[in-house]
């Protein structure tokens, strides 16, 4: 089911999302912007968490949709770290693909959910 992998790539990519971190803070020495990427990266797991503990599918979809909006945010953290050089390539290419994931798959599960729902 689509909520079980949800739930999975996002507490994995949190996972990554803090060894990011370690990586930014103690080999790069920068603190300000890893510590936005940390807080974001890390609650788009927090809400597919709060999604699945929903009391209604108006509330799974709403928590989705924060889900959806910190991985953006993710996104932009990663992609300005990378361009100002704080993050090799390799490792942006690899982490970004990831928030991209799982950025689809949320939008997957609201379409799903909402079409569901009306339907």
């Amino acid at each position: 089911m689509k909520e079980n992998a949800i739930q999975q790539k996002s507490y994995a990519f949190a996972s990554r999302i803090i060894k990011a971190y370690r990586y930014l803070t103690s080999e790069q020495r920068e603190f300000v912007l890893s510590k936005q990427l940390l807080r974001s990266g890390t609650s788009i797991g927090a809400n597919v968490e709060e999604a699945l503990a929903a009391s209604s599918t108006a509330d799974f979809i709403n928590k989705l949709h924060i889900a959806a909006k910190e991985a953006r945010e993710t996104s932009y953290w990663l992609r300005l770290l990378h361009d100002n050089d704080f993050l090799p390539p390799e490792a942006f290419d690899s982490i970004h693909a990831h928030n991209i994931e799982i950025n689809k798959l949320l939008s997957s599960i609201i379409l799903s959910t909402k079409s569901n729902k009306t339907g």
